[in-house]
């Protein structure tokens, strides 16, 4: 499998609504860091995350996060 594409190299900080989310992983996504089907044509799937109740994240948009869809500052390394 290729490499993602590094969207960005610090992390999305938002407040989502509780509901489904799909997570770039392919990092072509023209909305990170959500999907927009940029992914056609490769390997990668989007990830499905749901959050419960209203909160702020911190979503990984380099794509090497170890705990998708949340950054963990992998991209401090990059």
């Amino acid at each position: 499998m290729a490499d993602p594409v590094i969207a960005d190299t610090k992390p999305v900080v938002t407040t989502l609504e509780a509901g489904d989310y799909y997570w770039c992983t392919c990092g072509q996504s023209a909305n990170q860091p959500f999907c927009d089907g940029g992914h056609k044509g490769t390997d990668f799937t989007p990830m499905k995350f749901t959050l419960e109740a209203q909160k702020q994240v911190a979503l990984c948009a380099c794509k090497h996060t170890n705990k998708p869809p949340f950054c963990d500052g992998a991209h401090t390394s990059l």
